[in-house]
């Protein structure tokens, strides 16, 4: 494949398009959690669900996710539960704990909401070479790293 030709790009344009990104997106996670009818909150761990698939996820380390307590957690689930996006169920390891599964009509409703948008992200990375892919690839998981351990360097409140 031949890769469109990219403009020379300092790191300081890079950080600004990658805040203008992060900005849009911010908005947007508003806009996609109304229709969705949820909050921003709710939404990003319903996202954390969805990420691990059949690897369930217990409310702790949601909770450790989306930065709230177990408590915040406890309300958060409840929400998701009554308007139909998850279900728990008890850890076969410690019957203590709970483990959060998505529910397939919610899957079905949250995949007509982006499978829209990841179409056209897919169309832009048809620009790119697969190894131009590569490094975006290692760059957002890099920057991931980075951001979550700045988040519990300076954010943490606990």
């Amino acid at each position: 494949m031949q890769a469109k030709p990219h403009r020379p790009a300092t790191p300081e344009q890079a950080l600004r398009a990658m805040d203008r990104l992060v900005a849009t997106h911010l908005v947007g996670r508003h806009e996609i959690a109304q229709q969705a009818g949820l909050n921003v909150t709710d939404l990003t761990c319903f996202a954390f669900v969805i990420e691990a698939g059949e690897d369930l996820l217990t409310a702790g380390e949601l909770a450790d996710r989306v930065h709230v307590t177990t408590g915040a957690m406890t309300g958060i689930l409840n929400r998701l539960e009554r308007a139909g996006y998850i279900t728990r169920r008890p850890d076969p390891a410690d019957r203590r704990r709970v483990r959060v599964e998505a529910l397939p009509d919610a899957l079905a409703r949250t995949r007509e909401i982006y499978d829209p948008y990841y179409a056209r992200v897919n169309e832009l990375f048809a620009d790119y070479t697969p190894e131009e892919i590569a490094v975006l690839h290692d760059w957002f998981r890099r920057a991931n790293t980075v951001a979550a351990d700045y988040l519990e360097e300076h954010c943490r409140t606990d």
